[in-house]
């Protein structure tokens, strides 16, 4: 038996009141994932912007030193 049929199943099992509360989770639990995507999906934008924005600057010269910095952090 698949999870599918163990929802379906026990699902029919259910009062009508219980089926509609299930209905609104499955609703939550998508929207939830898409949320999840959407976020995934700008992240490796953002990744590929700054690698884009950064590419070839290893190369060039380091203009600052440490001695440069007002305060220093441990």
């Amino acid at each position: 038996m698949t999870t599918e049929d163990a929802i379906i199943e026990r699902l029919r099992s259910l009062p009508d009141v219980a089926r509609r509360e299930v209905l609104d989770f499955a609703d939550f639990l998508a929207a939830r994932m898409q949320e999840q995507e959407a976020r995934e999906e700008e992240t490796q934008w953002s990744d590929l912007s700054l690698h884009s924005a950064m590419r070839g600057m290893e190369d060039e010269p380091e203009i600052y030193t440490r001695a440069d910095l007002k305060e220093s952090f441990r």
